[in-house]
């Protein structure tokens, strides 16, 4: 049995996206992360490694062979048009992966964890949307204290990503997580219980749910 419907759960960075994707890989729900999809594509031998070295140099390549992230993070957050090039090499190949692994999940429905869902032109790859929001404040408090930046490197990243704005004008349900990561658990499982109603068809419908955290 292969999922018929996909959920794509997205938000900003630090806003708790892993914690609310796990919850629902505890509950048996197939969860795709978009995110190691691009740390896949980019492992030594992969054709999207070379492009990045033939785009920016050999200074973000280590000594084994593989990508030196941090480094390359510095380049994009500082400059657009290098960000650019570089969502131009790594997103149609994510989108690639990403459809191949959601024909083949095997729950009821699926999770997939994007989180540049809608800038990135892959919102057609899932049938509903599910944002985890927290204000800016609360995501440059745990970028900088979670990846040891600066306040300034933080704001850039979260600048680079979808707008909270555009992120919450998408959502067909939404996960506010501001509280105890205790409580996303419980959250997870009313969500959960509403998709696999979809998901069996159960329903047709489901109205939009707005889960404070």
């Amino acid at each position: 049995m292969s999922s018929n419907l996909i959920v794509g759960l997205t938000g900003g960075i630090a806003s708790g996206k892993s914690v609310v994707a796990s919850s629902f890989e505890r509950l048996g729900v197939d969860v795709i992360d978009a995110d190691q999809v691009a740390r896949d594509i980019v492992e030594p031998g992969e054709p999207a490694l070379e492009e990045i070295r033939q785009r920016f140099g050999d200074d973000v390549i280590d000594e084994d062979g593989r990508l030196r992230r941090r480094e390359l993070r510095e380049i994009i957050f500082d400059d657009e048009q290098a960000r650019h090039d570089l969502e131009a090499i790594m997103h149609p190949r994510i989108r690639e992966r990403l459809a191949e692994l959601s024909r083949n999940a095997k729950s009821e429905y699926c999770i997939l964890v994007v989180p540049l869902l809608i800038k990135s032109g892959m919102r057609d790859l899932v049938n509903r949307i599910l944002v985890v929001d927290a204000p800016e404040s609360v995501q440059v408090e745990r970028l900088t204290s979670r990846d040891n930046i600066d306040e300034t490197l933080a704001r850039k990243m979260i600048a680079a990503q979808d707008t909270r704005k555009m992120r919450l004008a998408a959502a067909d349900d939404v996960l506010i997580n501001t509280g105890p990561y205790k409580d996303i658990a419980d959250l997870a499982a009313a969500l959960h219980a509403g998709y696999s109603r979809l998901a069996r068809g159960e329903v047709d419908h489901l109205p939009s749910m707005h889960l404070p955290g």
